[in-house]
């Protein structure tokens, strides 16, 4: 969870400029909410279906009150306000029934068109439920949402909150408070007896997934190119996840004075006290991936594969990390003592590839306990000594919504290649993982053989968009990334660097001559400056100054052609 985040300056510092087969205009919408950003907003009281013969629109914040069902058809595109903070939150006792299927996943997006979307675009998807966690009085969910979970009568482990299957959720993530986010997906007491599996987070202004407390399980997840963490535990979350993977944008994370973005950041509270249950969920067959190109640009904070700390307890099993400074850091500063939890197993880390560490692969902080060693503690069942070219996985497993401009399908092939050495090393003997796909409470676990999220197949094919930036969502029913691109007059407009404290340089490729005009406007949409005014381009890269004594704020540079706009955000700072 991010803390102190400067409000709305969340830049997208890359957006993918192509044009794409011609997208209709926005039709009517089903406005669902108030139209204000409110945080009473709309409650849905009776039983409601949403059609995928519409396109819905989150005007709000939008409540599913206990005891009601909203089901959500297949190929359904919903989108979240960006003025009114639109956001989706089912509260305890409420249902939601979102089953797409791998031809028609359901689809969260922004509201913005295609080109000008960026991460913070509208609020999440919020789930409360009545499963056990270790707050011992009722607490109102981050965010501003109004809604409960915790206390003593949040005692269902078996609770059921419905169904999310084949969905995305795409640039959600709103600072509706400082350090009081919505995330992606948050997920708030919720119980195992709801489904999730295959849900794919893309460009989260905070955290992509975050548990609170809560006993529910989950498989194959993807977080990309979100700001901060991509899995986050907390307030004693001891749900099952497997088959899940994690791609940076090695230049966006964390602004926040002090704070970092990780892979997994797992609390067992706020301030590592001993409440119980303990922070213990169990993660296995994950991969936690940031290329090393582009460079990282300060002052974003990438930092752990996996920070667990304030007393968590939680255990990672039969996964890949490559990528940030550390795999693993363990944090014992406050109250209760992780390191302590690894020493008695209650923590484990094991089956593990940490690859390109060099020279360090963990670290401990916040003081180390007598006895424990976190090399060895780490060195011991996990293989640290690979480089990132030695896993043998294909190049574009590290792409990241943004990078893949010319790829025309851009979607990564994630299958093991033979000669890769995931294929081999799981193992399921640690009482945590036994008993996997033989009932018990370990049952949901899969006993494969490979290390990381994939295996010989690619359960992220069809279903997912590694470019939501250039998809058209004006026609309801099509939820399927746009495969068919044509050669865009603009391509890959960045800003460098960004945040700036002055001169920046706004980059793009022209792939043929044009005249272009480009602009520099705030976020009312008042143009601030000229760059340039009808000027000719040649074809091949551009560089143009950006002006050097802006306000500090937020800007969207637009380059305008013939044929094309495109945007791109980003962030002045004193």
């Amino acid at each position: 969870m991010k803390k102190l985040l400067l409000p709305a300056l969340l830049a997208f510092a890359s957006l993918a400029a192509q044009a794409q087969t011609p997208c209709p205009a926005a039709g009517a919408v089903v406005s669902v909410g108030t139209g204000t950003s409110a945080v009473a907003g709309f409650e849905i009281t009776s039983n409601t279906t949403w059609t995928s013969n519409n396109i819905y629109l989150l005007n709000g914040f939008v409540y599913v009150n206990s005891g009601v069902t909203l089901t959500i058809q297949p190929g359904t595109i919903i989108k979240g306000s960006l003025p009114n903070k639109g956001a989706l939150i089912i509260r305890q006792g409420g249902m939601l029934m979102a089953e797409g299927t791998p031809t028609q996943p359901i689809v969260f997006t922004s509201n913005q068109p295609a080109g000008q979307r960026n991460p913070g675009d509208w609020g999440g998807v919020v789930i409360v439920g009545r499963a056990p966690t270790n707050l011992p009085a009722v607490t109102n969910v981050e965010g501003g949402v109004v809604a409960t979970f915790g206390g003593p009568n949040a005692n269902l482990p078996n609770d059921n909150s419905g169904v999310l299957r084949y969905v995305r959720i795409e640039y959600p993530g709103v600072d509706f408070l400082p350090n009081s986010e919505i995330n992606g997906l948050t997920l708030c007491g919720v119980g195992s007896g709801t489904t999730i599996d295959h849900v794919q987070v893309t460009g989260s202004g905070d955290d992509s997934f975050e548990w609170f407390g809560g006993t529910v399980n989950a498989k194959y997840l993807i977080s990309l190119a979100g700001t901060d963490d991509d899995f986050d535990t907390d307030n004693g979350f001891s749900g099952r996840v497997q088959f899940g993977i994690s791609i940076r944008d090695p230049r966006r994370g964390d602004i926040a004075t002090g704070g970092v973005s990780n892979g997994f950041e797992s609390d067992n509270d706020a301030t590592g006290t001993n409440n119980t249950p303990l922070t213990s969920a169990v993660f296995t067959n994950m991969s936690v991936f940031m290329g090393t190109t582009p460079a990282a640009a300060a002052p974003f904070n990438n930092s752990a594969g996996a920070l667990i700390r304030r007393n968590s307890a939680q255990s990672i099993f039969n996964s890949v990390f490559a990528g940030r400074p550390f795999a693993l850091e363990l944090n014992s500063q406050t109250n209760g003592n992780t390191q302590t939890n690894a020493q008695s197993g209650a923590l484990a880390f094991q089956n593990n590839v940490l690859a390109g560490y060099t020279p360090r692969v963990s670290r401990a902080t916040g003081g180390s306990i007598t006895g424990f060693n976190i090399r060895s503690f780490v060195g011991a069942d996990n293989d640290t000594a690979r480089t990132v070219v030695a896993l043998g996985l294909n190049a574009d497993n590290f792409a990241f919504e943004g990078n893949c401009t010319n790829n025309k399908s851009c979607a990564p092939a994630f299958e093991l290649p033979a000669a890769s050495i995931l294929n081999t090393g799981a193992g399921f003997t640690n009482a945590k993982l036994t008993g996997a796909g033989n009932g018990g409470p370990n049952s949901t676990f899969d006993v494969v053989t490979y290390r990381g999220a994939f295996g010989a197949t690619n359960w992220a094919t069809g279903w997912t968009n590694f470019n939501p930036q250039i998809t058209c969502y004006n026609v309801a029913g099509q939820t399927l990334s746009n495969r068919e691109v044509v050669n865009a007059p603009l391509q890959a407009l960045t800003v460098s660097p960004n945040p700036t404290q002055g001169a920046a340089t706004l980059g793009f490729d022209v792939k043929r001559a044009t005249v272009a005009t480009v602009r520099v406007v705030d976020m009312m949409g008042r143009e601030v400056a000229t760059v340039l005014n009808a000027g000719k381009l040649a074809a091949g890269p551009q560089a143009l100054a950006l002006p050097a004594t802006l306000a500090p704020g937020v800007y969207l540079a637009t380059v305008t052609t013939g044929d094309a706009v495109q945007s791109v955000r980003f962030v002045v700072t004193q």
